[in-house]
This record gives C-alpha cells, sequence and structure tokens, in this order.
C-alpha cells in the first residue's frame, strides 16, 4: 500500500533516520565511521526491499534481509550486521511511537562460525620488529609498530594520539593516554623497548612537525607532508615493512594488538588485567583470547604427550 502523499513520507522517513543516527552519535557515542556505515546500511536495506514507507516494514521483509544477503554472497558477519542495524533503528522507531512494535526481533541471526584472532608469535613479533633505521620514516614506523604491541592499541587509538598523550611519570616511566571507543579513555604504561622507539622519533619529529598554526600540528605521528598519518597510510606502512622483514604472511595493525593480548595472557592469566589493557566494555569480548591460549596448549599436548601422537 502507497501513501498518499509519497514526497511527505520520504521526507518524514529522512528525518527519522538523521534523528536515529544523532542518537547513534551523541547518546551512544558512535564513532563517525560507524553512524555512516548505519546510514548506509539502512539506506541499502530500504532499497533493496523496495520500502516506500518505513512503517509498513514487516516481519517477513526484515526476513527477506538475510535472504537477499545470502543471493548477494554476504558473508554471515555482514548479513548479522545488516539486520543487527535494522533491528535497533526499528526499536528507535517504536520508541518514537512511530511503529507499534519491532518487526526485526523475532528474526534470528545466521549462525557464524567466530574466526579466532590472528597473533603473530614472540619470536615472529622480535622479527618484525629488528629493523634499524635512523631516518624519519624509519624511526617513526619503529615508534609506533611498538607501541601498538606494546600497549595493544588499536588502529584509529594510534593515529588520534596527540603529543600531550604522552605523559611523563618519575616513577613508573613513561605512559599513554588514550581515547578508545565511545570516547572511554585509559591509560596505559610504556614498555622500555616502546619508551626507547619513542624518545628516538621524538628526537627528529621536529624537523617534520607542522607549523604550529596547522590542525595537525599536535598529532603524535606525522607524515612527511606535515599532516596526522592516516589510518590507510599506517597499515600501508607495516604491509611495507612486513614484506621487508620476510613475514610471509598478510599482516594487519589489528594483528599486533591480537598478538599484545595474547602475549600478556599467556603471561599473566589476568583476565580482567587484560581487559582493561585493551579497552573492552565486556569481558566477554576479552575472552576470545582464552580460546587462542587454549589452542596454543592443546598443539603443545598434541606434539608432546606420548598418548596424544598420532600413529
Amino acid at each position: 500500500m502507497s501513501d498518499a502523499n509519497p514526497s511527505k513520507t520520504k521526507a518524514q522517513d529522512d528525518v527519522l533516520l538523521s534523528q536515529y543516527l544523532h542518537e547513534c552519535e551523541v547518546q551512544r557515542q558512535l564513532s563517525a565511521h560507524t553512524v555512516k556505515n548505519y546510514e548506509r546500511q539502512l539506506l541499502d536495506i530500504k532499497s533493496r526491499l523496495q520500502l516506500d514507507n518505513w512503517r509498513h516494514l514487516s516481519t517477513e521483509d526484515c526476513k527477506k534481509v538475510l535472504h537477499i544477503g545470502h543471493k548477494r554472497g554476504l558473508s554471515s558477519r555482514s548479513i548479522n550486521l545488516q539486520l543487527t542495524v535494522l533491528r535497533n533503528f526499528c526499536q528507535f522507531l517504536v520508541k518514537l511511537g512511530y511503529l507499534q512494535h519491532n518487526p526485526a526481533k523475532s528474526v534470528h541471526s545466521v549462525k557464524q562460525n567466530k574466526p579466532l584472532p590472528k597473533q603473530l608469535n614472540v619470536d615472529e613479533m622480535n622479527a618484525l620488529l629488528s629493523f634499524e633505521r635512523d631516518d624519519f620514516i624509519g624511526l617513526r614506523d619503529k615508534a609506533i609498530f611498538e607501541l601498538i604491541y606494546g600497549c595493544g592499541l588499536r588502529l584509529s587509538e594510534v593515529t588520534g594520539l596527540d603529543l600531550e598523550d604522552l605523559l611523563e611519570e618519575s616513577q613508573s616511566g613513561m605512559s599513554v593516554k588514550v581515547t578508545g571507543k565511545g570516547n572511554k579513555q585509559r591509560i596505559i604504561p610504556i614498555g622500555r623497548k616502546a619508551s626507547k622507539a619513542l624518545e628516538d622519533y621524538l628526537n627528529i619529529r621536529d624537523e617534520y612537525a607542522p607549523p604550529g598554526a596547522q590542525e595537525d600540528a599536535q598529532a603524535l605521528f606525522i607524515s612527511k607532508q606535515k599532516r596526522r598519518l592516516s589510518n590507510r597510510q599506517l597499515a600501508k606502512r607495516l604491509d611495507h615493512w612486513a614484506k621487508h622483514q620476510t613475514l610471509y604472511q598478510q599482516i594487519s595493525p589489528h594483528t599486533l594488538r591480537h598478538s599484545f593480548a595474547t602475549h600478556v595472557l599467556e603471561s599473566s592469566k589476568d583476565l580482567r588485567g587484560v581487559q582493561e589493557l585493551l579497552g573492552h566494555a565486556n569481558l566477554s569480548t576479552t575472552q576470545v583470547y582464552t580460546h587462542l591460549n587454549f589452542q596454543h596448549l592443546s598443539e603443545i599436548y598434541d606434539k608432546a604427550h606420548p598418548r596424544a601422537k598420532k600413529k
């Protein structure tokens, strides 16, 4: 059934979507990237379902979202993301009184095998970080990788660091103030090797620093173009060094974060401590590393125990 005034209906739907995105950004404090992704997902769903009005959305339509995703060859994770975004948006419309009930609430997510995070072992990490350079790019890259691995930082947390986020403490050495998801801040101690790499980089940074009036003047990690280093640039530099150090596998900044979590948990067995260091809101997110740890122990057992050896 079509509404009497399609243009008025579209304008109303646009307003509702804008209100929802505003709530995500302001009240839920989601990142601009996440909010933009939510907008794309909802507009894509509406277009593919050929909906002229969100009020007409049915449970059958919500099930079609899964079917359409399968036909498009989307992964289970991508399909479930669309369903989650749609379910949350519908709940928002229920709260406003625009919908009487949430049509996506009873639709079950697609089953998916949760992949374990990839990580490097200690020897591989040492091989990656063993390069020695005295030029600006080399010193900067070494400081970045040592900091990510030494503190378990997310990619956006590293590129978002400013000079003032480095804290000098007389007794315990350097630490870094990190702004994570939801603008939550945490302070993480910086280890000896990461501190040394940072000091070496900071000694040369001023030669390439942007003028004080520029927007990126306070950025900790900058490019030769005197701009804050972007996520894409950082990822490309890591890929360069992985190949240069002959590590025959694809490595992302998140690989270093996963390696940090795995190695600290293996040594400390302190799950809640690792949760705090990683900035995870829920312990269940950190618990994936207990499965990694168990997988590592299982491999040792299979190789070493006489009753486990296969003929």
